[in-house]
């Protein structure tokens, strides 16, 4: 049966046609053609590939960057409700659409030359070509000015040296946006970014192995030794920490909606299995236990999706602020993080079989509660946002 929503306090009119148009356009595209094959790409550790010029086609890369460069030019409600969509059907999906849009598309977009946007942007957005984010290393990933990664200037352009880890998308892309200091290591203000081919000599990417979670996702270490990149490969907007962080909002935007999408899921199979399997002649829904298991499992989804609406409307607005994100990030992943574990649960033994939806998406939430900003330092950011004191230092 079609997946009809989760609505108990009718969000949907807080949403206007075109947003609602476009949500259910990618809701029956993600129930005809991510449903029937995730559950085996999750086992057997492989990306759906084949999806990527259909989400190419329905222009969910980069939705909300302008139409000038081949984009969508949605609202960022929209924007949003195509992420809630995308990870209804696995985070790897979301992941992929993610990284492609808000840390490839994005910091060109924010950062980059006009000749670097028109020839990049057009290529990402149809999906001729598909972009890695690299800013994680082995040793740094929530400390992100720590960073190794070396870029030295030379008479033609620079030299890039360095090892990056956690890199979604990075043996299938054809561009990496590579994050190295320019200066000193201890001086993080000297992060740029670079748009690096990855066919260029000295790059390359090896494919995370013995992953449990996010299976159904390219993870990669990357490694650039002594990889030369022309003078015009360098974003001329970036500029220290700031670039990278302002990447990693847009993402964390992304992520706070699209964690709905994964809860959604999986109250929608704890429902329908409570409904109809029966147990001591009776559905096991009638249960009081059950029957709690879903009372909280819809609270919680409701919440957060008032909140994603509200983070979207700031956004559009123009008002959002970087806590903001955190703290929808925060909530929403944990959430969703918990009503994956309470469908597990309620679904018994079921409830470890691929052909369920739950402990895939409880697995994947395990590394969305940690990726693009640990739980724990998006509750530290809060901190400082309500204390005005950081407890980083």
């Amino acid at each position: 049966m079609p997946f009809q929503g989760v609505d108990f306090f009718e969000t949907d009119t807080l949403l206007d046609e075109e947003e609602k148009a476009i949500r259910d356009t990618v809701r029956r595209w993600v129930d005809d053609n991510v449903m029937p094959v995730i559950g085996a790409h999750y086992v057997e550790g492989s990306f759906p590939s084949d999806l990527i010029p259909q989400m190419a086609e329905l222009g969910l890369f980069g939705a909300n960057l302008p139409e000038q460069y081949g984009c969508a030019g949605l609202n960022n409600v929209a924007y949003g409700l195509i992420m809630q969509e995308l990870e209804r059907g696995d985070s790897g999906i979301r992941s992929f659409a993610s990284v492609q849009g808000a840390l490839v598309m994005y910091p060109i977009f924010a950062f980059g030359s006009e000749e670097q946007k028109t020839s990049w942007l057009p290529q990402l957005a149809s999906g001729e070509a598909i972009g890695c984010f690299a800013l994680t290393e082995p040793d740094y990933g929530s400390n992100p000015a720590g960073l190794t990664t070396t870029a030295s200037q030379t008479a033609d352009g620079w030299v890039l040296n360095g090892t990056k880890m956690w890199i979604t998308n990075g043996s299938t892309a054809h561009v990496a946006i590579v994050w190295a200091k320019t200066g000193p290591l201890d001086d993080p203000s000297s992060i740029r970014g670079f748009i690096v081919p990855t066919d260029a000599e000295g790059f390359s990417a090896k494919d995370q192995k013995g992953k449990l979670s996010l299976r159904a996702s390219d993870t990669s270490e990357l490694v650039l030794q002594d990889v030369r990149v022309p003078a015009d490969a360098v974003l001329p907007g970036s500029s220290g920490l700031k670039g990278p962080l302002m990447c990693l909002t847009q993402a964390r935007y992304g992520i706070a909606w699209g964690a709905v999408g994964a809860a959604m899921a999986c109250y929608d199979e704890a429902l329908s299995y409570a409904m109809n399997r029966m147990m001591f002649g009776k559905p096991l829904g009638a249960f009081q236990l059950q029957q709690a298991r879903l009372a909280e499992m819809l609270t919680e989804i409701t919440k957060a999706q008032l909140l994603c609406v509200q983070l979207g409307r700031l956004k559009d607005a123009g008002t959002l602020r970087p806590d903001q994100v955190s703290l929808a990030k925060r909530n929403n992943v944990n959430i969703a993080t918990e009503v994956a574990r309470e469908t597990r649960r309620l679904l018994g033994a079921n409830g470890i079989l691929a052909e369920y939806q739950a402990m895939r998406h409880m697995a994947n939430l395990e590394s969305v509660y940690t990726y693009e900003g640990t739980h724990d330092v998006h509750t530290l950011v809060l901190g400082q946002s309500v204390t005005g004191i950081s407890a980083f230092e």
